[in-house]
């Protein structure tokens, strides 16, 4: 996982991972990631034949929208990770405010295998971004509204704010979440709110199974090596350049080249063969989680279309 970086050193001895804690070399900035210092895409190119009939699915269309300008709008940092004031379509501006981040960035700790945390309080804070990357203000929450680490790796936090409380408060507009599977070679942007930072890169294509330690990831993105995120991205919107919608959440990344290790996540297909790409992260999509999204931003697993974990 792309980790949370306040207990990294600890995570790691409990988990036994053996590997450096992912923290960044680097200090935060608005600079954007460059292609010129990824390794060359030859080097994680998987055999054509063996994706060709997964991505081909959801292949991108011949005609692709003018890009718009992706900024930090929206986006909020956590004390340990990144995330995003979202909301669905059909979102009233009179509902409470929802954050989106990963099931492993909760202040509850990773949730195990099978665990899913529904409606729990909490009144953590997060810092609210503008466009430019500048804290604009703090927002609280009232629970995790929902959370988990099974199938997928996403938290929702319930806000104290409404949306239009924050649009007038704050002059910001939460990010819309897309209600499609996105599709391969579109051009995406991973936004951190953590580092205040932006990675550009295109989605690859899309992983049956992908495998962390204890945890196994659906239908996970992942992206061409120049989105080259480290540890304090987890949590970051990853919005399609062409539509600013949300597409996914960033979760993880093979660091060192092992097998299905804690922050060595390895890819398998639908005939349980496994490929490892060291270097090469992941995101978790946010488009199914859109109809279990209820009147007033209430979670409802039971709703037509939710495909959650259920606890």
């Amino acid at each position: 996982m792309n980790k949370p970086l306040v207990g990294a050193f600890l995570a790691a001895l409990l988990l036994g991972a053996g590997a450096a804690p992912a923290v960044a070399a680097e200090p935060a900035g608005s600079a954007r990631e460059v292609s010129a210092e990824a390794a060359p895409q030859t080097m994680y190119a998987a055999p054509q034949t063996k994706y060709a009939a997964q991505d081909a699915k959801y292949a991108a269309p011949d005609t692709v929208p003018a890009a718009k300008a992706v900024t930090f709008a929206g986006t909020v940092a956590l004390s340990n990770c990144s995330g995003s004031v979202v909301r669905t379509p059909d979102s009233a501006p009179t509902d409470p405010a929802l954050v989106l981040s990963n099931g492993h960035c909760m202040e509850t700790g990773f949730p195990g295998p099978g665990e899913v945390v529904v409606d729990r309080p909490s009144s953590r804070t997060f810092t609210l971004l503008n466009a430019q990357g500048r804290g604009v203000g703090t927002l609280r929450a009232s629970k995790i509204a929902y959370g988990t680490m099974t199938d997928t790796d996403l938290s929702l936090y319930e806000l104290t704010s409404t949306y239009q409380q924050i649009e007038d408060r704050h002059g910001i507009r939460a990010l819309e979440l897309e209600t499609a599977h996105p599709t391969a070679g579109t051009a995406i942007t991973v936004a951190s709110g953590y580092w205040k930072r932006t990675y550009s890169c295109d989605i690859d294509g899309f992983v049956h199974r992908l495998k962390e330690g204890r945890w196994t990831w659906k239908d996970s993105v992942r992206y061409t090596p120049e989105c080259r995120t480290i540890g304090g991205t987890s949590g970051s919107p990853v919005i399609d350049d062409a539509t600013g919608k949300v597409v996914a959440v960033n979760n993880t990344g093979n660091e060192s080249g092992q097998e299905c290790t804690d922050n060595n996540p390895c890819e398998v297909d639908e005939n349980g063969e496994v490929t490892v790409r060291e270097g090469i992260n992941y995101a978790q999509q946010t488009y199914n989680m859109v109809p279990c999204v209820g009147a007033g931003s209430k979670i409802d697993l039971t709703r037509e279309g939710c495909a959650l974990p259920k606890p």
